[in-house]
C-alpha cells in the first residue's frame, strides 16, 4: 500500500487515499482506494486495525487478498474472529455479540428493534445489575462468616440479605414468565394453518392445488413478515377421516404441527360450514377437526365470495373464537383479515408497540432461560437455608451469581463461545 500524502505515519481515525500495490517496489497498482487506521484500544477489537476500502470488483478483491496472503504476519480471519476479539478485549459481552448477530440477520422491524437493544448494551446492563445485586448479598453473608454479628458487624445483616435475595428471585421469575416473547420475536412465531380438505388453505404455486380433496399431503413451510413480526407458516394437509395411507401420514403430521405451533389458524369453507337447520343456522365443524380446535384457535371463514354478507356475519356470531371472513382466491376482505390477524398476534404475545418500547424482552435465547432458571434455583436454595448454616448459604449465592454471569460470558464457557462465534460470517 502506497499513501498519496507525504506524512510519515498514518493519522488514526482519518480516511486517507492510497494506491494499493503488491509491494513498495511494484509500480503497478492493484487498486486506487481508501485506508482507515484505528489505533487500539479505540477500535472494534481493541487492537490496531486497518480497513481498506476497495472498488467492489471480484478481480480487485481477489488480487488484494492474494497480495495480503503473501505477508508473513497476515492470514484470513476465521468466522466471527473480529467479534470474538472484541469480546475477549472487553469491548462486547456475550449478549452484545448475540445482539450483533441478530441485527445482521434481522428480517422484520421487531427483530431489528430487540437486536439493537442487545447490541447497544442495554441487556448487558440488566444482567450486570442482577449479578451485582447477588454479589452484594454474598458480600453480606461472607462478612458474617468472617466476623459474625456483634461488635464488628451490625445486626440484621442476614435478614437484609434474605430480603434482597427474595426481591431478586421475584425479578428473575418475572423475566422468565414472559411467554417466551424474546425468543418468539427472534426466531419467529410458529403458525400452523389447518382445516378440512379444499377449504382453500394452500394458495402457493409451490404446492399442487386441485379440486380433488386431499391434494396437499406434506407440510409446506414459508416465512412471512406480518405486522412486523416474523411468522413461520406451516401449511398442513387437509384433516379428514381417510383410508389412504399416504394421506393419513400427512394428516398425522398436520396434527403434530398444530400441537407444536405457537398459534394455530383453522381455515373453513364458509358455504360448507354454515348450514341451515330447523332450529336456525349453525356451524358444522368436521369431527376430525374438533380435537384440534382449542379456545385459543383463530378461525378464518374462507370463500366468502360464494356466500352472502349476512351469512358471513352469522358465521362470525356463532364462531365463539376470534375469527374473520374473507376470500383468499379473490382477495375480498384479505387486507382486513391480515391486519386483524397481526393485531391478534401482537396481543397474544404482548408485542404491542408501547410494550416493546417500555419493556424490551430480556430473554431472547434458550440458554438465557436455562441460566436464569438455574439462578432461581440457587436463590431459592439460599432462602431455604437456615441462618445457622451461613457457609452453605454463601455457596448458593455464589452459584447464583455464576449462573447469571454465564449469560454475559463473564464466566468462562468455551463451548458456548465456540457455538456463538462459528455462526458469524467469515471476517466479521
Amino acid at each position: 500500500m502506497v499513501r498519496t500524502s507525504k506524512k510519515k505515519d498514518p493519522e488514526p481515525w482519518k480516511v486517507e487515499r492510497c494506491r494499493i500495490v503488491r509491494s513498495s517496489n511494484d509500480a503497478v497498482p492493484l487498486d486506487d482506494g481508501l485506508a482507515l487506521y484505528f489505533r487500539g484500544p479505540r477500535s472494534f477489537t481493541t487492537e490496531d486495525v486497518v480497513e481498506l476500502h476497495l472498488h467492489s470488483g471480484r478481480a480487485i478483491i481477489s488480487s488484494v487478498l492474494e497480495a495480503l496472503s503473501q505477508l508473513p504476519f497476515c492470514r484470513p480471519a476465521e468466522a466471527g474472529e473480529f467479534t470474538r476479539r472484541a469480546f475477549l478485549g472487553g469491548r462486547l459481552d456475550l449478549t452484545q455479540v448475540e445482539g450483533l448477530k441478530d441485527l445482521i440477520n434481522a428480517e422484520t422491524e421487531s427483530q431489528r428493534r430487540i437486536a439493537m437493544v442487545a447490541a447497544g448494551g442495554a441487556v448487558r446492563a440488566q444482567f450486570d445489575d442482577l449479578r451485582s445485586e447477588i454479589i452484594g448479598c454474598l458480600a453480606n453473608i461472607e462478612a458474617l462468616i468472617d466476623f459474625g454479628e456483634g461488635e464488628d458487624i451490625e445486626e440484621g445483616v442476614y435478614d437484609r440479605a434474605r430480603s434482597r435475595a427474595h426481591d431478586l428471585l421475584a425479578t428473575i421469575q418475572k423475566h422468565l414468565q414472559d411467554n417466551r416473547r424474546g425468543e418468539i420475536i427472534r426466531s419467529g412465531v410458529r403458525l400452523a394453518i389447518f382445516g378440512p380438505p379444499n377449504a382453500g388453505k394452500t394458495q402457493r404455486e409451490a404446492a399442487i392445488v386441485t379440486s380433488v380433496p386431499g391434494t396437499t399431503r406434506d407440510i409446506l413451510e414459508l416465512s412471512l413478515d406480518i405486522g412486523g413480526l416474523p411468522i413461520i407458516v406451516s401449511d398442513t394437509a387437509g384433516v379428514r377421516v381417510t383410508d389412504d395411507l399416504v394421506e393419513s401420514i400427512g394428516i398425522e403430521r398436520a396434527r403434530n404441527a398444530v400441537c407444536a405451533a405457537d398459534v394455530s389458524l383453522c381455515v373453513l369453507s364458509l358455504p360448507e360450514t354454515l348450514v341451515q337447520t330447523p332450529d336456525g343456522p349453525r356451524l358444522r365443524i368436521p369431527s376430525a377437526l374438533e380435537s384440534l380446535i382449542s379456545p385459543n384457535t383463530l378461525i378464518l371463514f374462507n370463500k366468502s365470495d360464494l356466500a352472502t354478507a349476512v351469512e358471513g356475519d352469522r358465521a362470525l356470531s356463532l364462531a365463539g373464537h376470534l375469527s374473520w371472513v374473507a376470500s383468499l382466491s379473490t382477495g375480498e376482505a384479505t387486507a382486513e383479515f391480515l391486519k386483524g390477524f397481526a393485531g391478534a398476534l401482537h396481543d397474544r404475545f404482548h408485542l404491542n408497540e408501547t410494550e416493546l418500547s417500555s419493556e424490551t424482552p430480556l430473554i431472547t435465547r434458550e440458554r438465557h432461560r436455562v441460566h436464569l432458571e438455574s439462578a432461581c434455583q440457587f436463590l431459592q436454595a439460599f432462602l431455604d437455608t437456615p441462618s445457622s448454616d451461613v457457609v452453605l448459604a454463601a455457596e448458593e449465592l455464589r452459584y447464583a451469581a455464576q449462573a447469571v454471569g454465564k449469560v454475559s460470558g463473564l464466566i468462562d464457557i468455551e463451548d458456548v463461545l465456540d457455538a456463538v462465534f462459528r455462526n458469524f460470517c467469515i471476517g466479521k
